[in-house]
């Protein structure tokens, strides 16, 4: 919420400014208009400025200075007496900005009754004449500056009472963000992980039974290792998952994300190497430059290899080749997978597409970086252009 004028006009920080700027133009006045006739004058002139720029810094103290001159001025007859009322008029003007109560009140009864003072010879016939001129020089100004306190006050009221609705609406959201995160925490615990580890399990047991056998093919142990490793990993991978969702500012470096930074090449690795075991023949090239990614470009990355190669062992067929490669170059991250489709019996048959290119998609968006997909005159090729962040940048001030 923006601060209105008022408020920056009126500012205390900016009291000091606004004196000068008041000042300046009594003294055009004085130089200009209503010139002093002599030196006395012309002393009590500059007397009731030099008051007027302390009311900066000291108002009411400067506010009953001039009071004082003021009387003084009229019982010398000097020509200045309404120059200085203005003076003082402005002072008060600026004690009723800034303070309020008792202050305000004293003030305000001393240049009353110095404009009274002034006009003692003619009371009691003048009466009403004296009470409209103390209304004017110290009842005018009083209201005016209690106005422009009063609604500079109402003003930071009001932003305040926004700020405060802006914080606990942004409170309120937080709160409904973490009690989807922790809905979804909870399915995946209990469904998700349940089922993972129930299969786990089982190939644990289907393992140590054709461990037991001597007639088994190596090839059936190779394949019951291999879904025992990637379900273990899987099971890894949720409960970081879990942890982050449940609490995500709280997690520990081993949950706060399912990639360390530096870890990154030694990950894509395991991704290339579980997809050979599955029958796709993979030639990779990664730029060792991944591992000084940040955890959020590395884990993007990750995924975008665990996502395409499982593509290409869905869709490519058995006995297929992929060639994956990623590289850092002019700050932007490439990654490339291609496969040749060659052991694809048939086209695939029809039917609703997953969400895994989708997916990726989104995830790319999100960093502000590219991908496109789609066949090519042999296979499936996917390329994604992230942009990367120097580890080495300072965060900003």
């Amino acid at each position: 919420m923006n601060r209105s004028w008022i408020e920056l006009v009126f500012d205390r920080r900016f009291a000091v400014i606004r004196v000068l700027v008041l000042t300046g133009v009594l003294l055009g006045d004085f130089l200009l208009v209503q010139r002093p006739s002599g030196a006395r004058d012309w002393s009590l002139a500059t007397a009731g400025l030099v008051l007027c720029l302390a009311s900066g810094k000291w108002t009411f103290s400067a506010l009953l200075a001039q009071s004082g001159l003021l009387v003084a001025a009229h019982a010398l007859g000097t020509g200045v007496v309404s120059s200085l009322k203005t003076l003082a008029a402005v002072t008060l003007f600026e004690l009723a900005v800034r303070q309020s109560a008792r202050r305000l009140a004293a003030g305000t009864a001393a240049l009353a009754l110095a404009v009274a003072a002034n006009r003692l010879a003619d009371l009691p016939g003048d009466a009403l004449s004296v009470l409209y001129k103390m209304g004017i020089v110290a009842g005018l100004p009083l209201l005016m500056g209690a106005y422009v306190r009063v609604t500079r006050d109402a003003a930071r009221h009001a932003r305040e009472h926004a700020e405060q609705q802006e914080l606990r609406a942004e409170q309120q959201m937080l709160a409904a963000r973490a009690a989807e995160r922790t809905a979804i925490a909870r399915e995946l615990h209990d469904l998700v992980a349940h089922h993972v580890s129930s299969m786990v399990l089982r190939v644990g047991v289907a393992r140590h039974v054709v461990a037991a056998t001597s007639t088994t093919d190596p090839r059936i142990t190779d394949v019951l290792d291999d879904l025992h490793s990637s379900g273990n990993a899987a099971l890894a991978d949720l409960r970081r998952l879990v942890a982050v969702l449940r609490i995500p500012d709280g997690a520990g470096p081993d949950t706060g994300s399912l990639v360390a930074p530096g870890a990154l090449p030694a990950a894509l690795e395991s991704v290339v190497e579980r997809s050979r075991r599955t029958g796709l023949a993979v030639t990779a090239s990664v730029d060792s430059g991944v591992g000084r990614l940040d955890a959020v470009r590395g884990l993007a990355v990750l995924r975008l290899a665990q996502e395409g190669l499982a593509n290409a062992i869905k869709h490519a067929g058995p006995g297929a080749h992929a060639e994956f490669a990623v590289r850092v170059a002019d700050d932007v991250i490439h990654v490339t997978i291609h496969d040749d489709g060659a052991g694809r019996a048939r086209p695939p048959a029809p039917g609703p597409s997953g969400h895994g290119l989708t997916g990726m998609r989104e995830r790319v968006d999100l960093l502000g970086g590219r991908l496109d997909a789609g066949p090519t005159a042999r296979g499936w090729r996917l390329t994604a252009q992230l942009p990367a962040i120097a580890p080495t940048l300072e965060p900003q001030p």
